[in-house]
C-alpha cells in the first residue's frame, strides 16, 4: 500500500512540476516569428504573436542606444544597433523590433550585449502619450538581464 501511494505521489509531483515552470516562464518569441508577411502594404502579424498578446512572453536580442541614461523604456532589436531605430510612425514600423516598458527607471546595458527580455505582450499601433512614440509591439511590465 505505502509504495502504491509513493507512487501516486510521485506521478503527482512530475505532473505539477513543468506545470508551475511553464507558468512562470512564459512562451518564448522570436524576431523571425513576430510577422507573417512583410509587404508594400505593411506588417502583418503572425498567429503566434495574437495567441500571445496579453500573455507573458521573453525575447532575447539587443538593445538599442536610449535616448536619455536612465528612463523607463527601450527598443529591444534584432541586431545590436549604434543608433536608436525609433520611427515618425507605424508605417514605417521596422519588423525587427520591439519596445520594451519596464515598471522603474533603469540604467542600460551595452548595445551589444545579447539580454532576454520577459514581459507581457501588447498587439497593435499605440502611441506613447509621454513620448509621442508609435509602436506596433510592445512588451510592458518588463525585466531583462544579459545572458
Amino acid at each position: 500500500m505505502a509504495n502504491v501511494l509513493s507512487r501516486r505521489a510521485l506521478l503527482a509531483g512530475i505532473a505539477i512540476l513543468p506545470l508551475v515552470g511553464t507558468a512562470d516562464a512564459g512562451d518564448s518569441l522570436t524576431f523571425e516569428q513576430l510577422y507573417d508577411k512583410i509587404t508594400v502594404l505593411g506588417l502583418s502579424f503572425s498567429a503566434k504573436v495574437k495567441a500571445l498578446a496579453g500573455k507573458t512572453v521573453s525575447i532575447r536580442g539587443f538593445m538599442a542606444p536610449p535616448l536619455k541614461a536612465e528612463a523607463k523604456f527601450f527598443v529591444l532589436t534584432e541586431i545590436p544597433m549604434s543608433i536608436c531605430p525609433f520611427c515618425d510612425s507605424d508605417s514605417d514600423w521596422p519588423s525587427n523590433i520591439v519596445v520594451v516598458y519596464i515598471d522603474e527607471k533603469s540604467t542600460f546595458v551595452p548595445p551589444s550585449k545579447l539580454i532576454e527580455v520577459t514581459g507581457t505582450l501588447e498587439v497593435g499601433s499605440w502611441t506613447d502619450p509621454e513620448t509621442g512614440f508609435v509602436s506596433q509591439l510592445r512588451l510592458v511590465h518588463s525585466s531583462f538581464e544579459t545572458v
